[in-house]
């Protein structure tokens, strides 16, 4: 991706899950105004329970697909397997592999023929080596354009809902020419840290930061404890911004 380069530091925001128009509206409203230029947003969304939200699915591709007409943002969003990949790919101008879809070698393959940017999620039981060696699945069909994000691994600690791996981090940096982004969200799995452990992502010095955020988080469909508020979500986003210039990158 253009915007992805040695001195910026690129925020991709939205809800977990895409709801309705009027919740996008507030949403990108938001980041029109911080001057954030992608949004994040679910709509195939695979699930640990059977009984949770799953996602609008084409409607909710296609609220995005309007809200960026709107506000001239670029699109974020997940696909959960080969069988629905032609229908994001139509909407997307980003697809994203999540945590769960990492080892699905078919999925990958087939993202490896798409002329568009990936942005590969590192499985929480997967080894840095592991995720690197999946990308590779993508660009030896010619996509070389990909982005890894770390979103936590699962340890010991069940305080938090994983654990982010910053010293995997360190060694991707040092041993891959991957792009790299940080989604503090889905490692701590509460609202509360979230900004915090955004700060520290960004004095990383990484590629891009992930965040989620609702206008009314406690009503959200799903992940309702790890989404930012309008108010959080700018205020995190104002202190970046030193910590950004500190490590010779702009927050954009």
């Amino acid at each position: 991706m253009q915007d992805f380069n040695s001195s910026n530091t690129v925020v991709i925001a939205g809800p977990c899950a895409v709801e309705s128009e009027e919740q996008m509206e507030i949403v990108c409203k938001t980041l029109k105004s911080t001057g954030v230029r992608y949004l994040r947003g679910g709509c195939f969304k695979p699930r640990t329970s059977p009984h949770t939200f799953r996602g609008l699915g084409e409607e909710g591709l296609k609220i995005m697909a309007e809200m960026r007409t709107r506000y001239g943002l670029k699109i974020v969003t997940e696909v959960r397997d080969t069988k629905h990949l032609d229908l994001v790919a139509q909407y997307a101008d980003v697809v994203q592999v999540g945590a769960k879809s990492m080892y699905d070698n078919d999925l990958l393959l087939a993202c490896g023929e798409l002329k568009k940017p990936i942005v590969l999620k590192r499985n929480f039981a997967a080894t840095v080596k592991e995720l690197v060696n999946a990308a590779e699945f993508i660009t030896m069909q010619g996509n070389s354009d990909v982005v890894l994000c770390e979103r936590g691994i699962r340890s010991f600690e069940n305080s938090t809902r994983f654990t982010l791996d910053l010293c995997g981090v360190a060694w991707l940096k040092k041993n891959s020419d991957f792009p790299i982004v940080l989604d503090p969200s889905h490692a701590m799995g509460f609202a509360y840290g979230i900004p915090d452990l955004a700060r520290a992502c960004v004095a990383m010095g990484v590629d891009g930061l992930m965040v989620e955020i609702h206008p009314e988080p406690e009503k959200a469909l799903s992940d309702a404890s790890q989404q930012l508020n309008m108010r959080q979500f700018v205020e995190m986003h104002e202190s970046l911004k030193p910590i950004a210039m500190a490590v010779n990158r702009h927050i954009i």
